[in-house]
């Protein structure tokens, strides 16, 4: 696959500071005003001042000027005009206005995760010693981001723009509701595209090293304030992710997730929606309405 990682993302909103004091409690550490850094993914969060909380763009790395080559191609195909430098391009989805950059770049290897030794019913790996997952050690931070979910006002169309042009591939999709998980590397999805009355950034989701790093990580957010928690923790059914949802001061959701699958053969791989795999969740809390329709988002859709 040419596209090989969600490099970073862009999301403006009205709360500029207040955001990044939330995200470096979050575990993100700033590199500069308004830029953050993963453990492994470098600067991958910019927050801007917007009118309205939104993505504003996308980064994602590929491997040669053939892709550029072939993204602006296909792009052309569909009347978007891309602007092409030596080692990026840069283009705009007209239907959310997110704007998208390939990025030339070499691919990235992660140091693995510390696997932590487990009991089960005959199986036993840790003896006369507590798990290291209870205690006392720093909070977890995030490794890298994992994906980011958009909300647009014509779903068909963006889903166009990222797969048609610039190569990203389906992993899976809910038709009820015409939505579509995408990849731009072997990780099941780093950006889901659903319909929205008006575009909007849904959530944007961290990886972390296993369930306890999420659950550690959130407990500490929610203790320092209670209001921060949305839903979770839980496992979602498509994309088999642990998840513990939070909320920004602007009202964008911000998970900490572990756990998402990974597709490397597309033969093998089927995209589908059963009901094996439940769209929100295999197992959790029930789910906030305000989750499946943020209130902000419904006061900008009636012109409020």
């Amino acid at each position: 696959m040419p596209l090989h990682r969600l490099r970073s993302v862009t999301i403006g909103l009205p709360c500029v500071d207040a955001a990044c004091a939330f995200y470096a409690d979050f575990g993100l550490v700033q590199s500069r005003p308004g830029r953050f850094e993963t453990c492994d993914g470098g600067e991958q969060l910019c927050i801007e001042s917007a009118s309205q909380r939104r993505l504003i763009a996308l980064s994602v790395g590929v491997d040669d000027c053939d892709d550029l080559g072939r993204a602006e191609t296909a792009l052309a195909r569909l009347g978007i005009t891309a602007r092409r430098g030596e080692r990026d391009l840069d283009a705009v989805d007209p239907a959310t206005g997110v704007r998208a950059r390939l990025v030339i770049e070499p691919r990235r290897t992660q140091k693995p995760a510390p696997v932590l030794a487990t009991n089960a019913p005959g199986r036993t790996q840790r003896i006369d010693a507590r798990s290291a997952a209870v205690l006392e050690g720093h909070a977890p931070r995030p490794r890298r981001i994992s994906h980011v979910v958009v909300g647009s006002a014509d779903a068909a169309a963006s889903r166009r723009f990222f797969v048609e042009g610039l190569g990203f591939r389906v992993s899976d999709e809910v038709p009820a509701i015409g939505a579509s998980f995408l990849r731009c590397s072997t990780d099941h999805h780093n950006l889901l595209v659903q319909p929205a009355p008006v575009p909007f950034v849904h959530h944007t989701a961290w990886e972390m090293d296993d369930v306890d790093a999420v659950g550690r990580a959130a407990a500490v957010m929610v203790a320092a304030d209670p209001s921060r928690h949305v839903w979770g923790i839980g496992r979602h059914g498509i994309g088999s992710n642990y998840f513990w949802y939070l909320r920004d001061p602007a009202g964008n959701f911000c998970e900490y997730t572990s756990d998402l699958d990974v597709v490397v053969d597309d033969e093998v791989w089927k995209v589908s929606a059963s009901a094996a795999a439940h769209p929100l969740a295999a197992w959790g809390p029930p789910v906030p309405a305000s989750f499946l329709a943020p209130e902000d988002v419904v006061a900008l859709a009636r012109g409020g």
